[in-house]
């Protein structure tokens, strides 16, 4: 039992943490701080879930993956998951491409070993003809994964510059009629102007181009697309459509469905996981109670599905039709518990949010789910699911999967600093 001096003390600390964790950009409310301080009271270092065991593990098998990685450095390639044929490596031009770097960065990050920044400066390099990449979304999480990392790092001038004219290469794709960013530009045959659920993850270089420039622009393209997204993608359970077709000339819906979900009904995990991160992060940026608001309802949507599975591992879609002998998604996993150790921070709800993200770490980290050292080629995780109706990385490692997988690792150590 803690005194209420102990208890004194940990406030003071909690809020050291909070400030240094977030950058001293926010302001809780006494009610969540309690929350959360409780929540560090009354835990206790788990036998199930050692901490920095599981770095070990990860840093040892990341270092294998590496050393694979390597072999494809004449053509600059980078990992993305594993097929029939072996390891899957991309072009810097492919979504995944990022991901790889910022794990690099992350493993600097949870060890302080000087060796992993001087590898995930080699490979963020591969990307830099990308920050003039107009044709894809998708350069939020190429450029924002690696360079923004690298950038948080290290400072470079460089590394700032590239991010802005990645903000510049994305914000052309911003539509002023629909007030929204388009998504893909394959596929004309099936979309007019999409709008994928993914894509709020990408408001985070907006929102970092604006901080760091003092141009408003890119934050209003953000808050724009944000709040149309939360108007038009979400049903009345708070689950989210994954495709909004719109009219580009009249800004008019064309048709609300899904491509990589189970049906145009269905909740397809990830998106719900992208959802949840994606509202998190403009929260942060914007202190916008709205935005708060429908992160808790898309946690509330997850949390208390009747079709989470004990261990708290999505399946990769929560109507697919043969459950429970469906595929999980640990790459859903992953990005919900990094969400809510972040949205933790913001929320009333700060004690079920840490300990469901606490569930969800602790399963991702079991022989289960987290590979041993010398297999699938590296990769940390098992049992993602990628693309489902299209037969694609079904049940394989994918690189997102640990790159959430790390960032969870990392906000859980910087928790842990308070906690224990």
């Amino acid at each position: 039992m803690h005194s209420s001096l102990s208890f004194e003390v940990e406030k003071i600390k909690l809020l050291k943490y909070i400030m240094s964790y977030l950058k001293g950009k926010l302001r809780l409310s006494m009610i969540v701080l309690v929350c959360v301080v409780t929540y560090s009271c009354k835990t206790k270092p788990s036998k199930e879930f050692n901490l920095e065991a599981v770095v070990s593990k990860t840093e040892k098998q990341l270092s294998y993956h590496y050393g694979i990685v390597e072999k494809y450095q004449e053509d600059n390639l980078l990992p993305r998951s594993i097929d029939e044929k072996g390891l899957v490596m991309v072009p810097s031009d492919d979504w995944t491409s990022g991901f790889f770097p910022g794990e690099l960065w992350m493993m600097y990050d949870l060890t302080d070993n000087a060796i992993w920044k001087e590898r995930a400066i080699k490979y963020t390099e591969y990307l830099e003809s990308e920050q003039f990449n107009t044709g894809t979304h998708d350069v939020g999480f190429m450029m924002y994964c690696s360079y923004g990392h690298g950038y948080k790092t290290t400072g470079s001038s460089k590394y700032k510059d590239i991010l802005i004219q990645t903000a510049k290469s994305l914000a052309s794709r911003y539509n002023p009629t629909l007030k929204s960013i388009r998504s893909w530009d394959h596929s004309t045959s099936l979309y007019t102007f999409p709008v994928i659920i993914d894509n709020m993850m990408n408001m985070e270089l907006l929102l970092w181009a604006s901080q760091e420039t003092g141009d408003p622009y890119y934050k209003n393209i953000a808050i724009n697309h944000t709040n149309t997204t939360l108007k038009n993608h979400f049903r009345g359970d708070n689950s989210s459509y994954h495709v909004v077709d719109y009219s580009p000339e009249k800004g008019e819906i064309i048709k609300k469905v899904t491509n990589q979900g189970y049906a145009d009904e269905s909740a397809w995990s990830r998106g719900q996981a992208w959802g949840l991160y994606g509202f998190t992060v403009m929260y942060r940026a914007t202190k916008d109670e709205a935005y708060l608001k429908q992160a808790e309802r898309i946690a509330k949507f997850i949390l208390s599905h009747k079709n989470l599975p004990e261990d708290k591992i999505p399946y990769w879609d929560f109507d697919a039709p043969k459950l429970p002998n469906e595929p999980r998604d640990a790459s859903a996993a992953a990005i919900i518990a990094s969400g809510l150790y972040e949205l933790a921070g913001y929320s009333k709800n700060s004690i079920e949010y840490l300990e469901v993200a606490d569930t969800m770490l602790k399963s991702l980290s079991t022989e289960k789910y987290l590979n041993k050292k010398g297999t699938k080629y590296g990769f940390l995780l098992s049992h993602s699911t990628g693309n489902w109706p299209r037969n694609s990385e079904i049940d394989e490692p994918i690189v997102y999967a640990d790159y959430y997988y790390l960032e969870a690792l990392n906000r859980k150590k910087r928790l842990n600093a308070i906690t224990y």
